[in-house]
């Protein structure tokens, strides 16, 4: 037998596949077992009642997907009182995703969701952040440092803050996260990108522009993610057009200690636990015996420093 267990700072998970935020929701309970992933992850939850963005909200482009749904939510206190308790019922570790538009709105919604059922929560710091003209806080180190020192500060929960790819200062950000008190970094969110329809020669969402996700979104993230691996001491969830067991492996040799799928899961509502068992059976053919001997084991002894740092060079 594999050991697939793995490590997300205090927090043991019985393998490491779970849901991308945005893409997975009780409903999936109908066509997936829920008790074999290994964390769950939920839609990203607002303060208050919030209705999305106008349509379309998605839009399919070649080999991968935009989307601008605009977090639609139905507060705080439905998820607690609603939400929560449906997860309760699986011995699998609950991880909520939060999203406000400044750090004192983050921190009083960080507190409200600390409570008993909940393992972990995922801060979407790449949501505008209206203290910074619309600017994502993962776009800079200091506004990361700004809101994730108030989250620290309002929960004593794991907290996996959840990178940005729209920026060009990726191991800064990630360094003022885990020094102002993250616990795992979740790395990548979508790409800011916009499709036209050639036809009617307008944008093919309603709000404009959008986050590219899919297969096209992969290399990106992977850079991102090996990037980050190298750098910080914190574990990296590895999230970004994992669509095979192929692109799982590469996350983990990169350095991620576990994966978030999203896109795939449109496609093939139970993908996450067929990639599992893909999974499983890819380590038993290579003899590895426990997955964390694979994490990390990418051969880059030969690589120049300044392949890891190039977003650091003058």
């Amino acid at each position: 037998m594999v050991d697939l267990t793995t490590k997300i700072g205090s927090l043991t998970l019985a393998n490491p596949i779970m849901p991308a935020s945005g893409t997975f929701s009780e409903d999936l309970s109908e066509v997936l077992d829920l008790h074999q992933l290994g964390a769950h992850v939920t839609k990203t939850i607002t303060a208050e009642k919030r209705g999305g963005n106008p349509t379309p909200r998605v839009c399919e482009v070649r080999g991968s997907m935009l989307n601008s749904i605009g977090i639609p939510s139905k507060g705080v206190q439905h998820f607690i009182e609603n939400t929560i308790p449906f997860y309760n019922a699986y011995d699998v570790p609950l991880v909520v995703s939060i999203s406000a538009n400044s750090a004192d709105e983050f921190a009083r919604i960080c507190e409200q969701v600390s409570v008993p059922g909940v393992a972990a929560i995922e801060v979407n710091i790449s949501c505008p952040n209206i203290e910074e003209d619309g600017k994502a806080f993962a776009m800079r180190p200091s506004t990361t440092t700004a809101v994730m020192e108030k989250l620290r500060s309002a929960s004593d929960l794991p907290l996996w803050a959840k990178l940005s790819p729209n920026t060009g200062e990726t191991i800064e950000v990630a360094l003022a996260a885990e020094e102002a008190g993250a616990d795992a970094l979740v790395v990548a969110n979508t790409l800011l990108s916009m499709a036209i329809d050639i036809h009617t020669r307008k944008p093919k969402l309603g709000n404009l522009m959008g986050g590219l996700s899919g297969p096209s979104l992969k290399p990106i993230a992977l850079r991102m993610a090996y990037q980050c691996a190298k750098s910080v001491q914190i574990p990296v969830i590895g999230c970004g057009g994992i669509s095979t067991v192929e692109d799982i492996v590469e996350y983990l040799i990169a350095g991620a200690t576990a994966v978030q799928v999203g896109t795939a899961t449109f496609i093939n509502p139970n993908i996450m636990v067929t990639l599992l068992g893909q999974l499983e059976s890819y380590l038993e053919t290579q003899n590895i015996a426990s997955l964390s001997d694979l994490v990390g084991s990418v051969r880059d002894e030969d690589a120049a420093d300044s392949v890891v740092f190039m977003e650091t060079a003058p």
